[in-house]
């Protein structure tokens, strides 16, 4: 057999090292969403924190920051989610990343 001096190029993850630093959120996105209920009324959602946090903590001062009600939900599927009255779409991912739980590039704000 000849050898034609070609190099099979082996397989390469480009983000192998995104998955094993620590930095807070490296894997993956958080999703915050509001939701309308019946007339002006919403509910803003707060998705895909690392299962780490507490997050009666993280509610806890969310509620005192932002002087609303909220709760913190299990679903099967998503995990745990952070439910706030109002729209604190905005002050909530200032929050996220004030506190350092988040980078700013990895927040996904959904909504109108």
């Amino acid at each position: 057999m000849v050898d034609l001096g070609i190099q099979i190029p082996s397989s390469f993850d480009p983000f192998a090292e995104a998955k094993e630093s620590d930095a807070p959120g490296a894997k993956e996105y958080v999703h915050i969403r509001i939701q309308q209920r019946n007339g002006k009324k919403s509910l803003t959602t707060v998705q895909g924190l690392k299962k780490e946090f507490s997050y009666e903590k993280i509610l806890k001062d969310l509620k005192k920051e932002f002087c609303c009600n909220g709760n913190v939900v299990n679903d099967k599927e998503l995990g745990k989610i952070i439910q706030l009255q109002g729209d604190q779409r905005k002050s909530a991912s200032h929050f996220l990343v004030q506190a350092g739980l988040v980078r700013k590039d990895q927040i996904k704000i959904h909504g109108f």
